[in-house]
């Protein structure tokens, strides 16, 4: 299904936002980077959830040239926060940012979460992206962690939020049964594009998703295609495709 079909970023008479999402897994850039920012500039978003953005030697300068591929700028993450990183539009003024390293458990790969708290006009929202562990014990504990920050910007007074990410596992399993327990699967709310994330070249699994907080209307969510995302492109940008969707964010 086209990416025009979902709803274009704007502000409504009410002072709601209709918010543009992306979340994408880019494989720390390690394909073809021309065509990744091409599939980014298409989708249009105001907010770009990456996972597994480039975190060791030069990673800033590698961050950055992903944003100027895309015309976006960078917010947090990256090496900073063991792979996770935001970027947003110039529509969105930011209210501030906060990586956090997850606990490590030896032996295995260390996680992180890239956050932040924006506005766009009147409507303010919690952002988080993550990728969880490929061990499922630490996994489980990683979404945990999760909603607890989720719960955090509640406590805060941030009433929404939009977390994204590489869950590593697909819906039956029990961490994403645990985030659709608590948040909004963007998807199954309002299914639109594609439902599978992996792999490009043949799809047949979702373990990429996108969650809102309740109160966020999800006007769409799905895997972008063609016309307006290149079919060529997707495939040959990162071994993950990305989760677009359309939010409309209440005021305050």
């Amino acid at each position: 299904m086209p990416t025009r079909t979902l709803p274009d970023s704007r502000t409504e008479d009410d002072g709601s936002a209709v918010v543009r999402v992306l979340s994408y897994n880019i494989r720390s850039m390690r394909d073809d980077t021309a065509a990744l920012g091409r599939v980014i500039s298409a989708c249009a978003p105001d907010l770009l959830l990456v996972q597994e953005a480039p975190r060791f030697f030069r990673w800033r300068k590698y961050l950055s040239r992903l944003a100027m591929a895309s015309g976006m700028v960078i917010l947090t993450g990256g090496g900073t926060a063991a792979g996770p990183a935001l970027l947003c539009s110039l529509r969105a003024t930011v209210e501030r940012t906060e990586d956090i390293l997850l606990p490590l458990t030896p032996g295995l790969h260390r996680r992180g979460l890239a956050t932040a708290v924006v506005r766009f006009g009147e409507a303010r929202l919690g952002v988080v992206s993550c990728h969880l562990s490929l061990q499922k014990d630490e996994r489980y504990a990683q979404g945990g962690v999760v909603l607890d920050r989720v719960e955090a910007l509640r406590a805060e007074g941030v009433a929404h939020a939009v977390v994204g990410g590489d869950l590593n596992e697909p819906p039956s399993g029990r961490t994403f049964r645990r985030f659709a327990d608590g948040l909004q699967d963007c998807w199954a709310t309002k299914p639109w594009g594609g439902e599978h994330t992996m792999t490009p070249r043949d799809p047949r699994g979702r373990i990429d998703a996108l969650f809102a907080t309740d109160g966020i209307e999800v006007l769409g969510c799905g895997v972008p295609g063609p016309p307006e995302v290149g079919a060529a492109d997707l495939r040959v940008a990162s071994d993950h495709l990305p989760v677009l969707a359309a939010l409309r964010v209440p005021k305050g």
